[in-house]
């Protein structure tokens, strides 16, 4: 933290908070993504079935390049709206509160899907929001929920486009990572559901398997997002400059900026100007047409940073 001394203690702290949530979320994305692999594994061995052939885009990766990987944002990239907006929607199905709460969840929703961005007030609310519900839930209650609320709410909502090219990574032998502000149980689900690697989310505190009601860092939304992707990608030994990542959201130029093929995703209006006047490759997939290509990205060529602190290890420092 030496390299902060230049900012204010504000400013400190929130960068802090940054990391500290990046890298809780990298440690529990690489448990979750090896329980996922001993599932496929698993599935594998009990059927011959296969994964219809998927699209030839994009174009980039590189057959048996373990240094590659993708990372894909999930609200409006992956699925249409927001992933912890179904899952409020589940909830309320299953009186975890009561209907002035869903209304509020709805507006959001609504919002988020006619606007077609993240309203950092909505999200810091419905983050706020789910934590006071689930404080005092064990989390394999909550594990086992959400794969019914990813049935009722979410599975008709996957945009096939951008399925499409995460299985086009996942056909050249990359690993595909979801990176959400979404709990990281909920993308975690998502993940397994898609057939995905893992998942990097927002981490909330659980002790003895209960939740507490807090989170560890702050949610994985903006510059969390990028140092979560540097940590993951230090640990599994990733070279950025070789990795490709996936949104919609100017809020997530950090994470973009990373790699060495970033993608606009149905972007918003800020995204889709950075994206052009940065020859970035844009999909939009809301109206069923897919965007011009606008150039091949170079490389970004940034590499890893060392990180890639134990969510055990983060959880233990917040309670000292």
């Amino acid at each position: 933290m030496a390299a902060l001394g230049w900012l204010t203690p504000r400013r400190r702290s929130a960068t802090a908070r940054s990391v500290l949530a990046g890298e809780a979320a990298a440690e529990a994305a690489r448990k979750s993504s090896l329980q996922l692999e001993r599932e496929r594994e698993e599935a594998a061995a009990e059927t011959a079935a296969t994964e219809p052939a998927a699209p030839a885009e994009p174009e980039f990766p590189v057959v048996g390049d373990e240094e590659a990987a993708a990372f894909f944002d999930l609200d409006n990239t992956v699925m249409q709206g927001a992933a912890i907006f179904h899952f409020g929607r589940g909830l309320y199905k299953r009186k975890f509160f009561q209907r002035r709460e869903l209304a509020r969840f709805a507006w959001q929703q609504a919002w988020f899907r006619l606007a077609g961005v993240e309203d950092p007030e909505h999200m810091q609310d419905a983050r706020d929001s789910a934590l006071s519900i689930v404080q005092g839930h064990r989390v394999s209650e909550l594990m086992s929920i959400g794969e019914e609320i990813y049935d009722e709410y979410m599975a008709d909502r996957i945009w096939p486009g951008t399925r499409g090219l995460a299985q086009a990574h996942l056909d050249a032998g990359q690993k595909v990572w979801l990176v959400t502000a979404a709990p990281v149980e909920t993308a975690t689900i998502i993940a397994r559901r898609l057939g995905l690697t893992g998942a990097l989310g927002t981490v909330a505190e659980s002790v003895d398997g209960v939740y507490t009601g807090k989170l560890v860092g702050e949610p994985l939304h903006g510059p969390a997002k990028a140092e979560a992707v540097r940590a993951l990608a230090a640990a599994e030994g990733l070279d950025l400059s070789r990795c490709a990542a996936y949104s919609d959201s100017h809020n997530d130029i950090p994470m973009l900026s990373l790699v060495g093929h970033p993608y606009a995703i149905n972007p918003d209006t800020k995204l889709r100007k950075h994206a052009k006047a940065r020859e970035w490759r844009l999909r939009d997939y809301r109206t069923g047409r897919k965007a011009a290509k606008v150039g091949i990205p170079a490389a970004a060529g940034l590499g890893a940073l060392a990180g890639g602190t134990a969510a055990a290890v983060a959880l233990h420092r917040r309670r000292r």
